[in-house]
């Protein structure tokens, strides 16, 4: 990929963000593009709390693909258990390029805890996905005030940012140079590297700035 994206030295790379920020559409867009690429890719859905939008949608596509799917037991049916599957540990040993596909908030950040010690032992990268047009409206205090909570319940350290601010198809380049200077600024503050950012394809994004332009997988389930 090219350089503010995914390298080989990034096997596993762990998304994490407030509810609706685009993380489950970045996960997919993501293993979809390595997948291009040539790379084995396992995704694992870690979302226990939000039953609506999760990368386990997306397992007829993934398996059209050739992605590999990791979802809790119950995930897509009606049972409300949330048991995951011990195959995660499997991740930790194989050669795969692992997309980690985290709950939203510090309450889904519990889940990824209990593999904390072995993402530490075989490295990790931890995005956190900002989007300034969020559901309520993202504001830079919140951001900041929540990346530490997500670190506290999952005993992992963010590492990066990623910009993920759109308005899916009714995006503009207003709204994305808007996006940016908010994660820009929230990359200031909190000392974190923004990554770099998403666009709905077709949409122009600053040329001098890394950008992964993005399908809108994830549909409203209205």
């Amino acid at each position: 990929m090219p350089m503010g994206f995914l390298s080989d030295s990034d096997r596993i790379t762990v998304i994490t963000g407030h509810y609706g920020s685009g993380k489950t559409n970045l996960a997919a867009n993501l293993a979809f593009r390595l997948r291009e690429e040539g790379k084995e890719v396992t995704v694992v859905d870690l979302d226990i709390v939000n039953p609506y939008f999760r990368t386990a949608d997306f397992s007829r596509s993934f398996a059209e693909a050739g992605i590999r799917l990791i979802a809790p037991v119950y995930a897509r049916t009606n049972v409300d258990a949330p048991v995951l599957p011990p195959e995660i540990d499997s991740v930790f040993f194989s050669t795969d390029h692992v997309i980690i596909d985290v709950g939203g908030d510090d309450a889904g950040a519990f889940a990824l805890g209990r593999y904390s010690a072995k993402l530490k032992a075989a490295g990790y990268r931890m995005l956190y996905v900002l989007n300034r047009f969020r559901y309520l409206n993202g504001e830079e205090q919140e951001e900041q005030e929540l990346i530490p909570l997500i670190e506290a319940a999952s005993r992992l350290k963010v590492t990066a940012l990623v910009n993920n601010s759109h308005l899916c198809n009714e995006t503009t380049a207003g709204h994305l140079a808007e996006g940016l200077e908010f994660a820009r600024e929230i990359s200031r503050k909190t000392g974190l590297p923004l990554q770099f950012s998403t666009a709905p394809k077709g949409i122009p994004f600053p040329e001098d700035e890394p950008c992964l332009p993005v399908d809108i997988l994830v549909k409203a389930p209205f």
